[in-house]
């Protein structure tokens, strides 16, 4: 969903004022920030939502008149950025004890810091007359970077969470239902995010549009096929200065120092291929390539250094002045010329072959070093695909087919198993002199990874 927020005004509906049901699937991106799935607003006294609170706590609130009526945070925190979570909220203010539940991945959350429910028939802004925002509290603040799919609001029901998930039997993995059968009432939306060219487009069957403002972008990286993006854990950790966004493909720091920012996939077999584009800095210093679990879990002065930097890492870079390839081992970084330079406009390939322990990289579709690998270290693994950039930003694609902001158009290419949307090619890199026979690459994805890594 990137930076942008969806919004419709729902009229009042009194049929459906005391019942609801919220349901939606979400990948976290920032962390440690209000973020907000959905959010009722009429002023600042008259508002209500769920979202993600600074300590990635899960908070439901309702407002009347300045007063909290409802008001219920989680213990647990929510800050698993490599998977999805299917959230819920349930009310039913129309009984005499009303009890106000959310849902987590199917399973009914019961410890709360704080726990103050509805009175009966409490009336509330919530379905009445008021605009919903999506990813927004109130249409021009806390818009965050994440992304969602399958976002239901049912109206004048109270549902559970088997209506819109289940087990898949294969994976024991808690999926979304992609046609559940609902009774959706008059205010009641489905939003599935299916059309790139009508992102708001309600399929409950009700017209219930919403209107897109910012720059939504549709994603391939779903509940059902989850793709590696950057992780900001380590930001958090060692790094304030550290930013992501464009659902964590996009990383940005503005402190003259190296930061190291791995995926949220680690390997020890299996072909991978990722793309890096738009890196921006005054002297280019961005690194690609691949780091070592070992590294990433050492210590801060190892999540602040270049992907190199020590312990089984390796990189390709424009480092100012030209195309190397930095590599390391557990007491020393070194560098070695590589291939040709780059700069913001050209794309970078990453193919890391962890059968054969290999490193290949390409710029805009050719292999360098004329198609020979650099050897890497098999005592390192498991590896993870990192970018590294030093007081800049760049975006990385994972098979999203986006990078920032803009989705790729033209041709494009996926993976030999029909998965990711890439800029050149992750079979051979678009030329066949690889050092041995012909290889095909991946996209780092959940379906992938089960058949290879």
């Amino acid at each position: 969903m990137a930076t942008a927020k969806l919004s419709r005004n729902l009229p009042a509906n009194q049929n459906s004022l005391h019942k609801w049901t919220y349901s939606g699937w979400v990948k976290r991106c920032d962390l440690g920030a209000e973020i907000y799935m959905f959010n009722f607003y009429d002023d600042a006294n008259n508002r209500g939502g769920f979202r993600f609170n600074t300590d990635d706590t899960l908070l439901y609130y309702d407002r009347v008149g300045g007063s909290t009526v409802c008001n219920k945070v989680t213990n647990r925190v929510f800050r698993d950025t490599a998977a999805w979570y299917h959230v819920m909220v349930a009310v039913d203010k129309s009984v005499s004890s009303p009890d106000t539940k959310i849902y987590v991945n199917g399973v009914e959350e019961t410890s709360f810091s704080t726990d103050n429910d509805y009175s009966q028939n409490q009336s509330t802004k919530i379905n009445d007359n008021d605009t919903l925002y999506i990813n927004s509290y109130d249409g021009s603040s806390d818009i965050k970077s994440q992304i969602q799919t399958h976002v239901h609001w049912v109206s004048g029901y109270t549902l559970t969470p088997a209506t819109f998930g289940e087990t898949d039997s294969t994976s024991g993995i808690w999926k979304p239902k992609t046609a559940p059968s609902v009774t959706y009432g008059t205010n009641g939306f489905f939003l599935k995010f299916e059309n790139s060219a009508a992102m708001g487009t309600d399929s409950s069957g009700n017209s219930n549009n919403f209107t897109v403002s910012g720059t939504l972008t549709q994603n391939v990286d779903t509940p059902t096929n989850n793709y590696a993006t950057l992780t900001p854990l380590y930001t958090i950790e060692y790094n304030s200065s550290q930013f992501f966004t464009n659902g964590n493909n996009t990383t940005n720091s503005n402190t003259t120092q190296w930061n190291t920012n791995p995926c949220t996939m680690e390997v020890s077999s299996g072909k991978w291929y990722f793309e890096g584009y738009g890196h921006t800095n005054g002297s280019n210093y961005v690194h690609y390539g691949i780091t070592s679990s070992e590294k990433m879990g050492a210590n801060a002065t190892q999540a602040q250094q270049e992907i190199n930097a020590q312990s089984n890492g390796y990189s390709y870079a424009y480092y100012g002045y030209n195309g190397s390839i930095y590599y390391s081992t557990t007491s020393a970084s070194s560098s070695a010329s590589y291939g040709a330079t780059y700069g913001s406009s050209d794309y970078i390939g990453i193919f890391a072959d962890l059968d054969n322990n290999k490193l290949y990289f390409a710029k805009n579709g050719t292999l360098q070093n004329s198609g020979t690998g650099y050897s890497i270290n098999a005592d390192g693994k498991p590896y993870i695909l990192a970018t590294a950039v030093y007081s800049g930003l760049t975006n990385v694609n994972f098979g999203s087919g986006v990078f920032g902001t803009t989705a790729l158009t033209g041709t494009t290419y996926a993976d030999a198993n029909g998965h990711g949307t890439f800029k050149y090619s992750p079979n051979q890199g678009g030329a066949a002199n690889f050092d041995s026979a012909a290889k095909n690459f991946y996209a780092m994805n959940t379906k992938n990874l089960k058949e290879f890594g």
